[in-house]
């Protein structure tokens, strides 16, 4: 077998901050860590004293932390972490003071801009203060439609700093699906834009956010921002940010302190089968969890230029905005990650010299296509780890990355969700990064792979479970007082084990591959296939720019159906569908052959930028969609109606 794709220098592992928890627990808690496997196993056999480690190793600002777990520490769900401790998310965020830069920004259509943590400090104590006069407490709701902008980042830590609850949609949300989330949560303060740069085109949000707050009875405060239009007039019956943080320049920075248990955001799934669920996170679990992550998994220092490719939609927003807690600076990035061309972040890499960046497995597929090679049109040796999400990485993903952008970085396929706003499996920036793995387990995350039954396996696909408790489980859902809509989420398929609906498998050197969503698994003849299986062959295809495969119900079975979006010119003929027959049975199996294989000019996405196989599926067997609103491109569904192919 070849070896792996990249190992760590003796140097580098020395100087990482896991080698550096490694040292403190082993001389603080008198246990022998030889290895990550080691720290893992300590991690799941010893919570408590895992997770007190990780607050004091992080310097959480609060009162406490006392007792890790309070009564019933097994329980799943209901386990209560931290009930003594009291901490502010905010105040973890914003420790770190000074003229060096907090927030670098990018707008596609904009110069750069930059906050120092000085004035990043100043302007949240202004617009907080502002919030306070305004009536804003401990519990109370604000909501944002958003690009992703420094004044987005104020915003959402002056609301933390309160105590109160942030939501964030992005701005190409339409009027339907931003009601859909926000309605439901209930604000009592909503900010909105002008509008926002995208492909090159400047996009007008006005209407669409006036119509919104009219319809949004729960709202007492509406904030403009301005972004696209500097000089547009503020709306009628609307503050103007600008006009607040003057009016409450100098005002003096002061945090809350609420239980580590107080929800700290609301944040929405994708809710393209159904209306989204509104998940609520807590301030210390979701906090302890990022700065876990980042510390320990990602080796994010200080000073560090981190960057993720994220729109205030997606978890990754979130995500990101926490790498103040490791006093990172933050590089925004607003607008199409390909305009002018697939180079546009790489030279924002260059140019702020990224030590992190963070991307998503389509964006490296996307650039892998175009012929574009990063590594030799940009200057990328400060980037030191680079993040991929999203959808499963391909081995070619990896392989791309060393070849065409750096041979020398720790490539760090993760992978999580919204549902527990942070990851179950991601990197070891001191082990090697084998092709197509994902490199491990996260620390503190049980995380197993069971079959139907619910036995654990090995070396074969199942379930990704998680099997004991860990800070970032949600709180709850809204409007789910008795939480039985949160138990048949998670709990139902394994009483007791957090089933996350991946489809996945462990590898012999400790890792896991991702084979796409349980619930999009394919079943002819009753064997089960991770959509990633095929989607890897079929994107080698040099005619083909992406797919989508789904499962057709037909005569009495399951039969696999393949949907190619081909380059600008190209028409599907006999020998590409043979081509990409071919490598599918030879490469996988002769069951992961489609039945049928048709062109399509564009396939649906969510706003975030995930392709909706069960919507796809929806069109195909006739049944409606239920919430269009979700996706970026609600009218590529009507590509997949009454196709005649598949009605034979």
């Amino acid at each position: 077998m070849a070896g792996p794709l990249w190992q760590p220098s003796p140097e580098r592992v020395g100087r990482a901050q896991l080698s550096a928890f490694m040292r403190a627990v082993e001389q603080d808690l008198g246990v022998e860590i030889g290895d990550f496997a080691a720290l893992h196993r300590f991690s799941i056999e010893r919570r408590a004293d895992f997770w007190t480690a990780v607050w004091g190793f992080a310097g959480i600002v609060g009162e406490g932390p006392g007792p890790a777990l309070g009564a019933s520490p097994d329980a799943m769900p209901g386990a209560r972490w931290f009930p003594e401790a009291r901490l502010n998310f905010a105040e973890n965020l914003l420790r770190r003071r000074g003229q060096g830069p907090a927030l670098v920004f990018r707008g596609e259509d904009r110069v750069r801009a930059t906050l120092s943590h000085d004035e990043l400090r100043a302007q949240v104590a202004a617009l907080a203060a502002a919030l306070r006069s305004f009536g804003v407490a401990p519990g109370d709701r604000v909501c944002a439609l958003l690009p992703n902008l420094p004044e987005t980042v104020v915003a959402a830590l002056a609301t933390a700093s309160l105590g109160a609850v942030w939501s964030s949609c992005s701005p190409d949300f339409g009027e339907r699906g931003v009601l859909d989330r926000f309605a439901q949560v209930g604000p009592k303060i909503l900010l909105s834009g002008d509008g926002y740069f995208y492909g090159g085109r400047r996009h007008d949000v006005r209407e669409r956010a006036a119509a919104v707050r009219e319809q949004l009875a729960s709202v007492e405060r509406w904030i403009f921002v301005p972004y696209a239009d500097p000089g547009a007039p503020t709306p009628h019956g609307a503050l103007r940010l600008g006009d607040l943080l003057e009016e409450h320049r100098g005002a003096a920075l002061e945090f809350t302190r609420v239980p580590f248990d107080h929800p700290h955001a609301v944040l929405f799934s994708s809710g393209t089968t159904g209306p989204p669920k509104c998940i609520v996170h807590g301030v210390g679990g979701t906090l302890l969890q990022h700065v876990k992550e980042h510390r320990l998994h990602v080796d994010l220092r200080p000073g560090d230029r981190f960057f993720y490719f994220t729109t205030c939609g997606w978890m990754m927003w979130n995500w990101l905005l926490s790498g103040l807690a490791s006093e990172a600076t933050l590089c925004l990035y607003d607008g199409s990650p390909s305009h002018p061309d697939v180079g546009a972040l790489f030279r924002f890499a260059e140019d702020e010299r990224f030590d992190v960046f963070g991307t998503s497995a389509k964006f490296i597929d996307a650039v892998a296509k175009s012929g574009f090679e990063p590594g030799r049109s940009c200057d990328l040796s400060s980037v030191r780890t680079l993040l991929s999400t999203g959808s499963p990485l391909s081995p070619e993903g990896f392989d791309f990355v060393y070849e065409k952008i750096s041979h020398d970085l720790c490539l760090s396929s993760i992978s999580g969700g919204t549902d527990i706003v942070s990851c179950f499996v991601l990197g070891n920036p001191i082990g090697p990064v084998w092709r197509g793995e994902i490199q491990a387990p996260g620390l503190g995350m049980a995380v197993d792979v069971f079959d139907d039954d619910g036995r654990p396996l090995r070396g074969a696909k199942g379930e990704l479970v998680c099997t004991a408790p860990f800070p970032s489980m949600p709180l709850g859902f809204l409007d789910d007082p008795d939480g039985t809509r949160y138990r048949a989420a998670y709990f139902e398929h394994f009483p007791g084990v957090w089933c996350h609906g991946d489809f996945a498998e462990t590898t012999e050197h400790g890792g896991f591959v991702i084979h796409g969503r349980s619930d999009a698994v394919l079943n002819p003849g009753g064997v089960r296939i991770g959509t990633a299986e095929i989607y890897r062959q079929v994107e080698q295809q040099d005619e083909v720019l992406e797919s989508l495969v789904i499962g057709q119900e037909w005569q009495d079975d399951v039969r696999i159906v393949l949907f190619v979006v081909l380059r600008d010119g190209l028409t599907l003929d006999a020998a590409l569908r043979e081509r990409i027959a071919r490598r599918i049975r030879e490469q996988a199996t002769p069951r992961h052959v489609p039945a049928r294989i048709l062109q399509v000019p564009e396939i649906p996405r969510t706003r975030s930028g995930k392709i909706v196989e069960l919507a796809v599926r929806d069109v195909v067997h006739g049944r409606p969609v239920r919430n269009r609103e979700a996706l970026a491109n609600p009218e590529a569904l009507d590509h997949f109606r009454d196709l005649p192919e598949l009605a034979q």
